[in-house]
């Protein structure tokens, strides 16, 4: 096989017309990788993005072609998937005020130039989704930027802008009707879109995992303040206190402490979610 691409978490193979998707422990914050793995991570977003795939069958097909039919040495953490022209916008969907989205909301009153009401928090529950496209900037060469709905229609068309905000808005919606059922807000969540050769659109990458979405435990959600993270959050937040580290390569060791903390939250929102043990 030919390793095509190595990103922050995957590495991506040919194997034939086929991609292989490996997901990897390393673990990136701001863009950078960080020096030292999260034990079993690659196989829990794996694992957790082919429940979520088949939870929403329905809303949207995927790129899967079998997570069981990979080399040996990747079993669990591997899919081999259709390959997919990816569209190049991030597309995002957020249902309350958080990260960026709060950074964004407090400066402008708005995210992607969708008007928020005033005097929302942090942690606040919007009125109703929205949809909050960014650019997709490769990897090194810069952080990705809010675009406003236009700025998507101006780069894939008025047809494909539509479709891409009402599959991304659905893929929240079902989410987040799935997630409540075991006490998860999902406050936001980034998905990937491709076109198969026949020009459907699917599915690609990962769903609705701890480093695509922020996960909140919902019977403790406060507006007013950082909630509890269920998602890589955590190690964002542990990151910040560091006052020797100004978020760009090379990335801080991760201390033992902080490493098990975070695996024990991608567990515990692996094991809520689907209702099975990690073993």
């Amino acid at each position: 096989m030919e390793l095509l691409h190595s990103g922050k978490v995957r590495d991506v193979y040919a194997d034939g017309d086929d991609l292989i998707l490996v997901a990897s422990d390393r673990i990136s914050i701001y863009d950078v990788i960080l020096p030292t793995p999260i034990p079993d991570k690659g196989k829990i977003l794996t694992q957790l993005s082919l429940w979520w795939f088949d939870q929403l069958s329905d809303v949207l097909p995927n790129h899967v072609i079998s997570a069981t039919d990979v080399p040996a040495e990747w079993a669990g953490r591997a899919i081999r998937c259709e390959r997919l022209d990816m569209v190049m916008v991030e597309c995002i969907a957020r249902g309350y005020l958080a990260g960026s989205g709060l950074k964004e909301y407090q400066r402008d009153g708005a995210i992607s130039g969708e008007k928020l009401p005033d005097g929302l928090i942090e942690g606040s529950k919007l009125p109703t989704p929205i949809f909050t496209p960014t650019t997709k900037v490769p990897p090194g060469e810069g952080h990705d930027e809010f675009m406003t709905y236009a700025d998507v229609e101006a780069k894939v068309g008025a047809e494909a802008a539509a479709e891409l905000k009402r599959i991304t808005l659905e893929v929240y919606r079902r989410g987040q009707q799935v997630a409540e059922t075991k006490g998860i807000i999902i406050a936001d969540t980034k998905i990937e879109l491709g076109r198969a050769k026949d020009g459907t659109v699917k599915l690609g990458d990962e769903l609705l995992t701890p480093d695509s979405s922020r996960f909140w435990a919902a019977d403790e959600w406060k507006p007013g303040g950082s909630q509890r993270y269920l998602d890589k959050q955590f190690l964002r937040d542990w990151s910040s206190s560091l006052t020797d580290w100004d978020r760009t390569e090379p990335g801080p060791a991760v201390p033992d402490e902080v490493v098990e903390a975070t695996r024990n939250r991608y567990i515990e929102v692996y094991e809520r979610l689907t209702g099975s043990s990690w073993a």
